[in-house]
């Protein structure tokens, strides 16, 4: 589970959303008390798309935050990018799938040249890959100068009196939704100690600085244990 590396955690993460796949929009709309969609909004208000940009959405899914872009934004170019078959196949079926490219590969090696995308975006991918360094380092490489990068995620919940709560949300609620509504109930225990050993949204904010962007801010959302980041790349 989390504490997996390397290509097994990438194995595990693969199968798992392999098996959810079919599930997933519904339970992110439960789990969330479809708060999930106004994040995505406004992780995407973040990107500042300007008309005939490029836009990749890393770690896509099924489309959620690629086919909201090019719905605001239908003269921008939008690039999907998962390494699941699976997850892109119900994205290509959604409503408005044919407004998106969509592409089977791993973010750690995206097949752009250096300074060639405007925007790069991802919903809920970085607590799931190896090696958060090279994701930032990729974003960073691929994007033009001015370009901006956003990133939502979970984070781990804040030293607080809602604490505890949070862990019970984390740890009973979602898994019990993951087999009440999936059958994949260790699916969703994933997640829960996924964001638990993630890092936390001021760590994160430091990485993307290490990376080479500037004006790295971040908001939390849902008590804390939802962070969007975002940042601009302003040099080579």
């Amino acid at each position: 589970m989390s504490y997996l590396t390397g290509k097994e955690r990438d194995q595990y993460v693969r199968t798992m959303f392999t098996r959810i796949a079919h599930r997933y929009d519904l339970l992110n709309r439960l789990m969330t008390f479809g708060q999930d969609v106004c994040w995505r909004r406004e992780a995407i208000r973040h990107l500042e798309i300007k008309p005939q940009s490029v836009v990749i959405d890393l770690g896509s899914g099924t489309g959620d935050i690629a086919l909201e872009i090019t719905h605001k934004h239908p003269d921008v170019l939008v690039v999907a990018i998962d390494f699941t078959p699976e997850m892109i196949y119900v994205g290509k079926n959604r409503p408005g799938g044919d407004t998106v490219h969509w592409l089977i590969t791993d973010v750690q090696y995206l097949p752009f040249a250096n300074k060639s995308v405007t925007s790069v975006i991802s919903g809920f991918l970085l607590r799931n890959v190896p090696d958060i360094d090279r994701i930032l380092a990729e974003h960073h490489r691929v994007l033009v100068i001015g370009g901006r990068v956003v990133s939502l995620d979970t984070t781990p919940p804040c030293n607080n009196m809602l604490r505890p709560i949070l862990e019970f949300y984390l740890h009973r609620v979602i898994p019990f939704l993951g087999k009440l509504v999936a059958g994949e109930g260790e699916a969703y225990a994933y997640l829960s100690h996924s964001t638990e050993g993630f890092l936390s949204a001021e760590t994160l904010a430091e990485r993307f600085r290490q990376a080479g962007f500037t004006g790295v801010k971040f908001v939390r959302r849902m008590l804390g244990i939802v962070g969007i980041h975002w940042g601009e790349k302003k040099h080579h």
